[in-house]
């Protein structure tokens, strides 16, 4: 099969007139998919399903699509309309809380993809544009809306779709989507507190590092909310606790616990899908990612992804 990296050619020697189409438009696939599905390797996945499926038609049939990025975004748009269907089941059995795959700051991505080092980093085309619609907290307000909700709202607000275009992907009517794009804006009012300056989060967020180090249990409970939650999410890979912790003092006194059961185990300040978060390292490699969503200067959630299958943009590479 011929992949996108590879020029197709005709007989005559001309280059297929929708490589650059299959090249320009990769990295807005992968940002349309992950936010769509919450996974970075099923985006991927996706990404590599519309492009099989691209170079599947005729010559003479890619030479017809008046846009070939058009096209590819449809279909990708429509492969993860139906992954999210399937996904839905798939994660009503899930071992433990499904939190969608953690990213690293680009500063910090060393491999985007197996294959990527340190000396030779992955296609930058790879990376994942980390903004306001790709924090933690947006992603899991996502998970709870409708596939059709979910395409709708990320593809006309996040990327700025018309409901006309919008309508010819999920196969609904332009009043339709609409209203589920309506419907979606308001789940995450809903959900959404008064945002909290990033060099505030980050301060908050280190005095928990610090104060984790230092296991000062009234420390950590001063910087939750009361009624903060925590869940882990293992895949049942590795041990955690398969039911979120709530309270604060529950939340505390169990994160002094696992310092003092892994007395070696580094705590490194690290940006998680845009915020500042924190990585958990044992002999330099990650085993744990931490995201938080702050109110004020309380902390009200905490999600950590020990699911070594979502860790691995933090593992490829080097270790920093």
């Amino acid at each position: 099969m011929t992949t996108p990296s590879e020029p197709s050619e005709a007989g005559d020697g001309r280059l297929d007139p929708g490589l650059s189409a299959i090249v320009s438009e990769r990295r807005q696939l992968i940002n349309l998919a992950y936010r769509l599905l919450g996974s970075l390797a099923d985006a991927e996945d996706v990404v590599q399903e519309t492009h099989t499926r691209w170079y599947a038609m005729s010559r003479q049939r890619r030479e017809a699509v008046e846009s070939p990025g058009g096209w590819l975004t449809t279909v990708a748009s429509r492969i993860c309309l139906d992954l999210l269907g399937s996904a839905r089941a798939r994660r009503e059995r899930y071992v433990d809380e499904w939190i969608p795959e953690p990213l690293p700051d680009r500063t910090e991505w060393v491999g985007g993809r197996p294959g990527g080092t340190a000396a030779e980093p992955s296609d930058p085309a790879d990376r994942v544009t980390l903004d306001e619609s790709i924090n933690m907290a947006f992603l899991v307000v996502l998970e709870s809306m409708t596939p059709a909700e979910r395409v709708a709202f990320v593809l006309h607000d996040v990327f700025r779709y018309t409901f006309t275009e919008v309508a010819e992907i999920v196969g609904r009517t332009p009043a339709a989507c609409r209203q589920l794009a309506s419907s979606a804006r308001r789940r995450i009012r809903a959900s959404r507190a008064p945002a909290t300056p990033t060099a505030q989060q980050a301060g908050i967020v280190r005095d928990f590092k610090l104060d984790w180090e230092a296991r000062d249990i009234d420390a950590l409970i001063g910087l939750l909310a009361p009624d903060a939650t925590a869940a882990t999410d293992s895949g049942g890979l590795v041990n955690a606790v398969f039911r979120p912790v709530e309270g604060r003092e529950r939340i505390a006194r169990y994160a002094v616990d696992i310092v003092d059961r892994v007395p070696s185990m580094a705590i490194l300040e690290r940006t998680v899908n845009g915020q500042p978060g924190l990585v958990a390292q044992q002999d330099g490699v990650t085993v744990t990612m931490m995201a938080f969503d702050i109110a004020g200067d309380r902390i009200t959630r905490i999600w950590a992804v020990r699911n070594p299958e979502k860790l691995r943009p933090w593992t490829v590479g080097r270790q920093r």
